[in-house]
């Protein structure tokens, strides 16, 4: 499995969260329980977490092509709805099994 990792600084991050997993439950299964939520995409699964100073973005697909597709869908949709905030590229860290377990 690989693993992804972004985190945007933002005062928003909840307001985001909600956004995106409401926007992609019209087309995947999206679950949300405050501020943690789960968008699980044909190409890989996206979890969100916000706090009330950042979102964080953790992506995990079976291989490295449907990471990129995760990591490119969750991040065109923030900078759509960021745009007053204007969040450029995300900033991704790959994750190792062993480090995102941590």
């Amino acid at each position: 499995m690989k693993k992804a990792l972004a985190i945007v600084e933002t005062e928003h991050a909840a307001k985001y969260l909600t956004q995106l997993c409401k926007h992609f439950a019209h087309k995947v299964d999206v679950s949300v329980d405050g501020n943690h939520g789960e968008c699980r995409f044909i190409c890989g699964t996206a979890i969100l977490d916000a706090d009330d100073r950042e979102l964080r973005i953790s992506v995990m697909s079976p291989d490295e092509a449907q990471l990129r597709e995760t990591k490119s869908v969750v991040e065109r949709h923030l900078i759509q709805f960021a745009f007053r905030e204007a969040i450029d590229a995300l900033r991704w860290q790959s994750l190792t099994e062993a480090s995102a377990q941590s």
